[in-house]
């Protein structure tokens, strides 16, 4: 369910206003609000919370693996790897190899190049890295995508979602760039919501160039990939968030924290905030 989808009432708050007339008002499909979401199981909820937890700690773990991880903690089931590689591909989970992954790409009339081999981000807004992860929450999950100026390491903008589809990622895309400008490279996987046109026309639209990682590499955006690392070992695996509500509060505090506060080796001490700005006026600074 989207942002708008929220909003909808079903009677407790305005029984005069129907389902249609507040679907028109907010241009939703109103047969979308009826669906009936199959809610995910007790067992398929703490299997995929294992899997983001192991692959949180390494990357390079496939599904044999994570299989035989989940497996030796007895934990009263077993898992097989059909399973596993079913629930690391809905997470949309990339494991990094050693070497090119030759596999069928996905979607490939909108597939581009990897620009950025031997290219180092020399200004914010040379290059944005953009990606989604899994969240774990008590008894579901959410989608985060995540934009990333690699210079400063500043996250620009980020979308929360119950679904992973392109449409939460246009949105972030386009709340970033007319919060910060658009960037001269825009990298991402090849995952379908990347490979989609409508993701390809509005990069195109906003004059950005379209970079993406060769197929399971996922070193090739490595500084995201930190990133998800920091965000859920100092934040969402500690708190446990029970509602979709309270991960968007922490989330938002923690990402404030991460660009403002929060120095990085990398940047010699300083945060984020002050590398992404320290091109910019005083008047056009804001966090």
């Amino acid at each position: 369910m989207n942002e708008r989808e929220a909003m909808v009432d079903w009677g407790t708050c305005e029984p005069n206003l129907t389902i249609k007339t507040q679907a028109e008002l907010l241009s939703i499909n109103r047969t979308t609000l009826y669906r009936k979401v199959k809610e995910p199981s007790e067992l398929e909820v703490r299997i995929k919370h294992l899997v983001d937890r192991i692959h949180t700690k390494d990357p390079c773990k496939g599904s044999r693996r994570i299989r035989d991880d989940i497996n030796k903690m007895k934990l009263g089931f077993r898992v097989n790897r059909k399973r596993i590689q079913r629930y690391m591909q809905e997470m949309g989970i990339r494991v990094i190899y050693p070497g090119p992954n030759l596999s069928k790409r996905n979607r490939a009339e909108y597939v581009y190049p990897y620009l950025l081999r031997n290219v180092k981000p020399a200004h914010p807004n040379h290059v944005w890295g953009i990606d989604i992860t899994y969240l774990a929450m008590q008894g579901r999950w959410m989608y985060l995508v995540g934009i990333i100026d690699w210079h400063s390491r500043m996250v620009v903008g980020y979308e929360l979602s119950q679904t992973m589809n392109k449409d939460f990622v246009i949105k972030a895309v386009k709340d970033a760039v007319k919060r910060h400008g658009a960037p001269l490279i825009s990298n991402s996987d090849q995952g379908s919501q990347f490979t989609s046109s409508e993701y390809v026309e509005t990069l195109k639209d906003l004059d950005i160039k379209i970079g993406m990682d060769g197929k399971g590499r996922a070193l090739d955006n490595a500084i995201t990939e930190r990133f998800w690392r920091t965000l859920k070992w100092e934040n969402i695996y500690i708190m446990q968030y029970e509602t979709p509500k309270t991960l968007r509060k922490g989330v938002d505090a923690y990402i404030r924290y991460y660009n403002c506060e929060r120095g990085h080796q990398s940047l010699g001490g300083e945060t984020p905030y002050s590398i992404y700005y320290s091109c910019y006026p005083k008047e056009l600074r804001s966090a």
